[in-house]
């Protein structure tokens, strides 16, 4: 029966064990008033390791001075804080695997729950990882927020899965600004022409997906089975392009891991039957996602070779993205019947060392997505598909969707000129 304390009260060096690995949820999953205690006490704790997914409200500024040892499977949003510090270690785990790795470790789960008045709780705008958690962990800690949507997923919480419950009404945590860059909608308007009607959609965060689901207004009987859900779906609901009328599983249902949106998307979900949010074993699965026709994974990446590899990980030497559940995705997609694996991006970017381009002849980072994995290829100057093609093929396709500017130089490169693999990291 979870033992009901005040925030004030919560002390974590009474209930953390030297050595404890401690998780808890990612984006508007966030259990702050938890996690902020946490790092406010971290001077007096045990050494502990803390797994950390994408974070936007926890306050991870300066968390690295203590005892806590932190983990994650990205270094995005907040946690950039903590890798820039040097105190982030990654695990370079595909998302389909991150459940079994976290459960192989975990010792304290901290949850932000919605409460029905009547003994149940629901995961609210998590599942995913979190779910096959709950039995592994010694100690469930639960913030239940009164501002939590309830949900409708595959468990229940009731009490007898709660060590200590912390009562709190307060927001949830927003996505950070998101600005589209000048090549988004050039992008989207080639994404959204592989989008057939009656598709089902997988989609990933940032300004460039929310731009490629605007694009796809015109669409019709569009469904949804994703990892994360944003908020730009709310818009194609409403508008009633996305509909779920046409899939193979899941029928009339949307299916995601988490919510990766602001209040609109949240008070949309609250109470919403027409949404159902799994763990990452039934969101990313193999065997379900091959049960989906017309499976279209869309992602992006840092960076993509002629040869098509994906580097979805680290820029400038950083590490900024993940390994993440492209993989999972685009292989589902290429085994689903009619299904389209997609990676879109910039053919550019503009840094320290001017502009660059982002189709390279070697990848500067590591191999995120193996070639074996890509469909379509897309940029602002079009579309490459790498389907079947040999690598000769590939080479030339992927140039043609290159910036102009580094056409040349790419064609140099793939010609064995090293001043041109060397020109392709200076300015355009």
């Amino acid at each position: 029966m979870a033992r009901e304390l005040s925030a004030q009260s919560l002390d974590f060096s009474t209930l953390l064990r030297a050595g404890d690995w401690v998780t808890w949820g990612q984006v508007a999953a966030e259990p702050t008033t938890l996690t902020e205690a946490l790092l406010a006490q971290r001077e007096r704790l045990p050494p502990i390791s803390a797994f950390v997914g994408m974070s936007w409200g926890t306050p991870l500024e300066g968390a690295g001075d203590g005892a806590i040892r932190f983990f994650s499977y990205c270094g995005a949003a907040k946690n950039r804080t903590l890798e820039q510090a040097g105190r982030l270690t990654i695990l370079p785990s595909s998302y389909l695997e991150l459940p079994t790795v976290l459960a192989s470790r975990i010792d304290v789960l901290m949850l932000n729950l919605a409460d029905d008045g009547q003994g149940h709780f629901s995961f609210g705008a998590a599942h995913e990882y979190l779910v096959p958690l709950v039995d592994r962990a010694r100690l469930v800690i639960a913030e239940v927020n009164e501002q939590t949507p309830w949900t409708h997923g595959e468990r229940v919480l009731g009490h007898d899965d709660i060590d200590i419950l912390v009562r709190t009404s307060r927001p949830l945590a927003e996505p950070p600004p998101a600005k589209p860059g000048e090549a988004d909608d050039a992008i989207a308007r080639h994404v959204a022409g592989l989008v057939e009607d009656g598709a089902t959609l997988q989609i990933g965060v940032g300004a460039l997906p929310e731009t490629i689901l605007s694009a796809l207004s015109g669409h019709h009987d569009l469904g949804l089975h994703t990892g994360l859900v944003t908020d730009g779906v709310v818009d194609l609901i409403e508008a009633g392009m996305l509909t779920n009328a046409r899939k193979t599983l899941d029928p009339g249902i949307s299916i995601a891991g988490f919510a990766a949106g602001g209040r609109r998307l949240l008070d949309h979900l609250h109470d919403n039957r027409s949404f159902c949010f799994r763990q990452t074993a039934y969101t990313h699965g193999p065997s379900v996602l091959e049960r989906l026709d017309r499976f279209t994974s869309i992602n992006a990446a840092l960076e993509v070779d002629l040869t098509g590899q994906i580097n979805a990980e680290v820029a400038g030497g950083r590490y900024v993205g993940a390994v993440g559940g492209a993989g999972d995705f685009l292989r589902g997609a290429q085994r689903s019947r009619g299904g389209v694996p997609i990676v879109a991006l910039p053919a550019t970017v503009t840094g320290r060392n001017g502009v660059t381009s982002r189709i390279v002849a070697s990848l500067s980072g590591p191999v995120s997505t193996p070639r074996s994995d890509v469909g379509f290829i897309v940029t602002e100057y079009g579309v490459a598909d790498l389907r079947g093609q040999t690598l000769l093929e590939r080479r030339r396709r992927m140039i043609e969707i290159a910036a102009p500017q580094f056409r040349e130089v790419l064609e140099r490169a793939v010609a064995g000129d090293r001043s041109a693999q060397v020109a392709l990291r200076q300015n355009g």
